[in-house]
């Protein structure tokens, strides 16, 4: 009974450990994105929110501005809206 009270244990903070080192890794990705965004490399998508890069491909210019966007489909959706308003 104690060998198995030992295993549960040791497998516990195991699992804490991996599991923690997997959010920060997620929490260090996320902020270099921020960064990329507030220095101008990357700009946020304006339906999905995603950072793409600003040089993106997909993109377009209304009203002198340029939107980027991370696919075909995102791109779509908001021509639909603008058209819509």
């Amino acid at each position: 009974m104690m060998k198995f009270i030992v295993i549960a244990v040791v497998l516990f903070i195991l699992y804490k450990l991996l599991t923690n080192d997997q959010k920060k890794k997620k929490d260090a990705q996320l902020k270099e994105k921020e960064r990329l965004a507030a220095s101008g490399i990357m700009v946020k998508d304006p339906v999905c929110g995603t950072y793409v890069d600003k040089d993106s491909d997909v993109r377009i210019k209304k009203d002198g501005q340029v939107y980027c966007f991370c696919s075909y489909d995102c791109r779509d959706k908001y021509l639909k809206r603008i058209k819509s308003s």
